[in-house]
């Protein structure tokens, strides 16, 4: 439709293996779900679902990319020249077993002839699982708009994506609610900071030292150069702006927290570690999904409440990274109000900076309770609003200071 600049979501009805089939009759390519020229013409090996053993000679059950599962086939183990995959038939089967035999993993010996059914369908949902996790990661990396990699990662159970969460970088305000508005001039500084550069126009000071990191105390606002300054991208007060410099991981937890976020770098105290965003609507709408998230148990409504409390962050359907962060009691991460191409003091940006030093691999987490994050939860309905006095929902930080419920 002409002029019209909103956007639908509306899942396929159709099953993979259906489009799949169609685009074959048709001799049509579709990257999305895995119909190339080069797959048109030829098989490959998506993943192995069963395994037999008959007159001495393995056998696999091939799922051929591209192609429906009606058209799977036996293959003798000589034929099939995908060492990964295999690795990864084997480490699933493992690991089902492993889980009714007290942690002992068991082999596949050469007397086993067939795999039960179970296992067999444990293997299969494990490797669609896989699929569709190395989609999703390609799919975030490819609406990202920093140079950091994020990556996905569930050793845990066959949870895939998530069904109703769509990538952006920056807020997506509701209808009415304009997030770029109040600047229409920028600092002349030829080298940053100087007397009128922007902090200092707006009666602070400079957020950052001469390392690019956080030097101002929880609770004063940051304020960035903006798209009319006259310096340029090298400014170092330009920080919050460039998004996340750091590789992370999207991983499943192991403690009923649902999915987290951990990163793959070292980050120092102080650093700018990533952006909270999303819906950007009024308190009122907020009240109104609030009691709905209530029912579904589960919510990511943060308050912007630096300078009055007339909207709210939604992120539960369309966000970043940072919908996936935990809550602890004992933070790694702390909140900060930013303000860049908008001064209105109801609409800050939210950033995230490192309060210690976060060795590689670490879970990166921040306190819903403080300052800025009213209405805040996990993937696993950990936290609900204090304020509100909803449900006292039990605390699975697991830190020692655990003030025991997030509410």
């Amino acid at each position: 439709m002409e002029g019209w600049r909103g956007a639908w979501y509306v899942p396929c009805l159709a099953s993979l293996e259906t489009l799949q089939e169609l685009c074959r009759k048709e001799n049509l390519t579709c990257k999305s779900i895995g119909i190339t020229n080069k797959s048109l013409k030829s098989y490959e090996v998506e993943y192995l679902c069963d395994y037999k053993v008959e007159e001495g000679k393995a056998y696999y059950l091939v799922k051929w990319k591209g192609w429906p599962e009606s058209s799977n086939t036996w293959e003798p183990r000589k034929h099939l020249n995908c060492p990964l995959l295999i690795q990864n038939f084997v480490r699933d089967k493992n690991q089902y077993l492993s889980r009714g035999r007290e942690g002992k993993a068991m082999k596949v010996r050469n007397r086993v002839k067939t795999l039960k059914p179970a296992i067999a369908d444990y293997i299969v949902k494990k490797a669609k699982q896989r699929i569709a996790l190395q989609r999703w990661k390609e799919e975030l990396n490819r609406k990202k708009n920093h140079k950091a990699m994020i990556l996905v990662e569930n050793t845990v159970d066959l949870e895939g994506p998530p069904l109703d969460f769509y990538y952006i970088n920056e807020y997506k305000p509701a209808p009415g609610i304009n997030v770029l508005n109040g600047i229409t001039t920028g600092c002349e500084c030829a080298d940053c900071p100087a007397e009128k550069c922007c902090p200092k126009e707006a009666g602070f000071i400079l957020a950052y030292n001469k390392r690019k990191k956080l030097k101002i105390q929880p609770g004063l606002p940051i304020y960035e150069c903006n798209s009319y300054c006259r310096c340029g991208p090298d400014c170092p007060n330009r920080i919050v702006q460039k998004g996340t410099p750091y590789s992370l991981c999207i991983f499943r937890t192991n403690n009923g927290r649902g999915w987290g976020v951990k990163t793959l770098q070292k980050i120092k105290t102080n650093s700018f570690v990533m952006e909270y965003v999303g819906e950007v609507i009024t308190s009122e709408e907020a009240e109104r999904r609030g009691q709905l998230y209530d029912n579904q148990g589960n919510t990511y409504l943060f308050d912007l409440d630096y300078d009055s409390d007339e909207f709210t962050v939604d992120a539960a359907r369309y966000g970043n990274v940072s919908h996936f962060v935990n809550h602890s009691c004992d933070p790694n991460l702390q909140v900060f109000n930013v303000f860049i191409d908008n001064l209105d003091l109801r609409l800050p940006r939210i950033a995230l900076f490192s309060t210690r030093t976060i060795k590689a691999g670490e879970e990166l987490t921040f306190d819903y309770q403080m300052k800025g994050s009213i209405d805040l939860t996990s993937d696993s309905a950990e936290g609900l609003s204090p304020s509100k006095k909803r449900i006292r929902t039990v605390c699975k930080c697991g830190a020692m200071c655990c003030r025991g419920y997030l509410n």
